[in-house]
C-alpha cells in the first residue's frame, strides 16, 4: 500500500494535535484531518474591544495540570493568574451575601452539611480506579445510582443541595440526576478531589493563557504545514490488514489511525469492520453536557471598585456561576457567566435580545446596575456547535461505565482513540486532552515498532 502518512489523525483539537506533535518527534509522518475550518476543538478565542482576547471555550489551567503547563512552556506561551481578589457573591433563596474564601457563610448547619458531603465524596473518590472505573470496588452499586440520589441521601439541608447542583451545572454542564455516582467520582479522582474542580487558588481555575487558550492549538498546528487538512470531515475509516483508509472527500491511507473526536461523535464515522457492540454502545450512551458561556465587556472591571472578585453563585441565573475574565492588564473589564444543565433549554428558547437582557439583569443583581450597559455581549452555545456537540465535558449516565466503559480506550483493529474524555487524569480538561494525545501517540509508536 502507498501511504499518505504513517498515522492518520482525525481531529485537530488539543488531543489530536498533541498526538501529531509527539509522533513527529519520534520520526513518524502524520496527516491531521479536521472537520472545522479552524483548529482548537472546544478551545476558541474571540477578539473583543481594543483587541483584547477572551476565551469562549476551555480556558483555565491549574497547578496540578502539569502536561498542559509543560506544553505551554514548550511553545513559549505564558500564563497569568485568574483575578479573584475581593469578596464573592452568593444569591440563594432570594438573598444576596458577600463572602471570602471558597465556601459562603450560609449558616452553621448548611456549612457543616457541605463540609461533611465534601469529606464523604473525597473518601469515595479515593477508591476509584481511574484506569478502569468499572473495576473499582462496588463499581456496580456506584454506577447503578445517580449523583442526585447520593446527594438526597447524604445531604440534610436544601441550601447545601442547591449549591451542589449549581456547581455541577458548571463542572459537567449537567444535572446530578443525569450522571452516575461512579462517573462523578471518577471525574473527582482524576482531578485530585472535588475541591480542585471548584477552586480558583490551587484549583482548576487558578490561571489563564496569555493570548487565549486557543493559541496552544494554533502554535502546535503551525508546525504541521500541509500535513494539516482543515474542512475535511472524516466519514468512514476502514481498518485493513496493512493499514487504514480514511474517507474525507478523498481517501487518506496510513499504517495506523488515531481518532481524537468527542466521544459522542464517534458514531458519525462509519467503521469497517463495524465497531464491536461495546464500542457502539459507548458512543450512543455517553453524552455531552450543555453549557453556554456568556461574555459581557465593559470599559473597566467596575466590580473591583466595590471590593468584589467577579465570582458569584446564583440559584436564579440564568448565569448561575460567574468570573472576572478580564485580560492581564485589567482593561477592558469582562464578566463571564455560565448557563448550564437544564437551564440551557429555557435560555435557548428566548430570542437573542431577551437572552442578553436576562443575563445582564442577573449580573446587575450580583454586581450593580453598571452591569446593564456593556460595550459588547456575546454567547457561545457549545451544544449548537456541530463538531463539538456540547460541553464542557462528557457525562456517563447510570450503567454506562460498567456496561461499556472498557471500550473507551480499547483499539479497534488499527484504530486508536484519543480525546480528553479518554484521559485518566483531568478528563474533560485541556490537560486531559494533552495527556490523551501523548498516550495515543506512545501506543501507536509502539505498535509501529
Amino acid at each position: 500500500m502507498d501511504y499518505d502518512a504513517d498515522v492518520v489523525i482525525v481531529g485537530a483539537g488539543l488531543a489530536g494535535l498533541l498526538a501529531a506533535r509527539r509522533l513527529r518527534e519520534r520520526g513518524r509522518s502524520v496527516v491531521v484531518l479536521e472537520a472545522r475550518p479552524r483548529v482548537g476543538g472546544r478551545m476558541l478565542n474571540a477578539t473583543v474591544t481594543d483587541g483584547a482576547i477572551v476565551e469562549v471555550g476551555g480556558q483555565w489551567v491549574g497547578p496540578t495540570q502539569d502536561r498542559v503547563l509543560a506544553l505551554a512552556d514548550e511553545l513559549g506561551v505564558e500564563t497569568f493568574r485568574t483575578f479573584d481578589e475581593g469578596k464573592s457573591v452568593l444569591e440563594l433563596g432570594g438573598r444576596l451575601r458577600r463572602y471570602s474564601g471558597t465556601i459562603p457563610r450560609v449558616g452553621p448547619l448548611v456549612l457543616a452539611d457541605i463540609a461533611r458531603a465534601r469529606r464523604r465524596l473525597r473518601k469515595l473518590a479515593a477508591k476509584i480506579d481511574t484506569e478502569a472505573p468499572w473495576r473499582s470496588a462496588d463499581a456496580a452499586m456506584l454506577d447503578g445510582r445517580t449523583l442526585q440520589s447520593w446527594l438526597d441521601g447524604e445531604m440534610r439541608t436544601r441550601p447545601a443541595r442547591a449549591m451542589m447542583r449549581i456547581a455541577g451545572r458548571t463542572v459537567w454542564g449537567a444535572e446530578p440526576e443525569e450522571m452516575s455516582l461512579l462517573h462523578a467520582l471518577f471525574y473527582m479522582r482524576g482531578a485530585g478531589g472535588l475541591d480542585p474542580l471548584l477552586d480558583v487558588e490551587g484549583g482548576a481555575q487558578e490561571s489563564r493563557i496569555v493570548g487565549g487558550s486557543q493559541i496552544l492549538a494554533e502554535r502546535t498546528a503551525a508546525e504541521l504545514g500541509p500535513a494539516l487538512r482543515l474542512g475535511s470531515p472524516v466519514t468512514a475509516i476502514s481498518s485493513e490488514p496493512d493499514g487504514v483508509r480514511a474517507e474525507a472527500g478523498r481517501s487518506f491511507r496510513g499504517r495506523r489511525a488515531i481518532v481524537a473526536v468527542p466521544l459522542p461523535l464517534r458514531s458519525r464515522i462509519a467503521f469497517a469492520p463495524p465497531l464491536p457492540d461495546q464500542h457502539g454502545d459507548l458512543s450512543r450512551i455517553a453524552r455531552f453536557g450543555r453549557l453556554i458561556k456568556c461574555v459581557a465587556v465593559y470599559d473597566e472591571p467596575f466590580w473591583r471598585r466595590e471590593g468584589l472578585s467577579g465570582e458569584a453563585l446564583s440559584d436564579i441565573g440564568p448565569a448561575t456561576l460567574s468570573f472576572d475574565n478580564s485580560p492581564p492588564r485589567g482593561r477592558p473589564g469582562i464578566l463571564l457567566g455560565f448557563v448550564g444543565g437544564e437551564d440551557t433549554a429555557a435560555h435557548t428558547e428566548r430570542g437573542p435580545a431577551e437572552r442578553r437582557a436576562a443575563v445582564l439583569e442577573g449580573f446587575a443583581r450580583l454586581f450593580g446596575d453598571a452591569a446593564l450597559d456593556p460595550r459588547l455581549y456575546r454567547e457561545q452555545d457549545w451544544a449548537a456547535e456541530g463538531w463539538s456537540g456540547g460541553g464542557p465535558t462528557f457525562v456517563m449516565p447510570p450503567g454506562a461505565w460498567t456496561t461499556a466503559g472498557a471500550a473507551l480506550r480499547e483499539p479497534h483493529g488499527n484504530v486508536h482513540w484519543a480525546g480528553s474524555e479518554t484521559a485518566t487524569r483531568w478528563a474533560g480538561f485541556m490537560d486531559g486532552a494533552v495527556r490523551s494525545g501523548e498516550r495515543a501517540a506512545a501506543e501507536v509508536d509502539s505498535e509501529l515498532g
